[in-house]
């Protein structure tokens, strides 16, 4: 081979190795600058703040709601407990007398209205006298008292089926003794629950 040849060979080599150099190792990726951590920790700080005021506003609206629900269920518990106790009050009667008195047709007034707001409520009534007078005579004037008190219901537009009655006589004293101040306490009629829950209290009771 010529010495020309040759010399053009080892260009064309240089040439080539020339265009195959390695490119430059590439170094560590730049992390972010102290500035960006700044800001990155702040949004972070900002974002649990945001977590945590949203966290308790939850807890106190939870709060406020239970404290109203406890109020009111306090409130609908004190007014059956009033009504129950309305319900079930005493009426008393004169001397040997089914008659209502003024008392007594006032007591079975606010009776009746708590009745209407609650009509799956039904009452015994029972009738009682004072230890004057024989048994017989006794029991047939606490039934005419019980029955009395039923009818005055019905009057009131009380169906009468939501009552039974039933008479004690003289049986069963409210107060034991003699004299006027303990008989007028055992001429009486009493009422108990028998079926149904009070959970309305009638309008205006409030």
């Amino acid at each position: 081979m010529k010495p020309r040849h040759v010399a053009a060979l080892a260009l064309v080599a240089l040439a080539a190795g020339a265009c195959k150099k390695k490119p430059p190792a590439s170094g560590p990726t730049p992390g972010p600058s102290a500035a960006d951590s700044a800001v990155m920790a702040q949004r972070e700080r900002q974002r649990a703040d945001s977590i945590a005021m949203a966290q308790r506003a939850r807890a106190e609206t939870d709060r406020a709601e239970r404290e109203r629900a406890d109020r009111e269920r306090q409130a609908r518990e004190q007014a059956s407990t009033g009504v129950r106790a309305a319900l079930t009050q005493m009426v008393f009667f004169d001397y040997d007398s089914d008659e209502l008195t003024a008392a007594a047709e006032e007591n079975l007034q606010r009776k009746a209205a708590i009745l209407r707001a609650n009509p799956g409520v039904q009452l015994r009534i029972e009738g009682h006298a004072d230890e004057r007078g024989s048994t017989e005579y006794n029991l047939a004037l606490g039934q005419r008292r019980a029955e009395a008190v039923r009818a005055y219901f019905g009057g009131y537009g009380i169906e009468t089926g939501r009552f039974t009655t039933m008479s004690y006589g003289k049986e069963r004293p409210l107060v034991e003794g003699t004299g006027e101040e303990t008989w007028s306490r055992n001429r009486r009629a009493e009422f108990s629950i028998t079926s149904g829950e009070v959970s309305v209290a009638p309008e205006g009771s409030r």
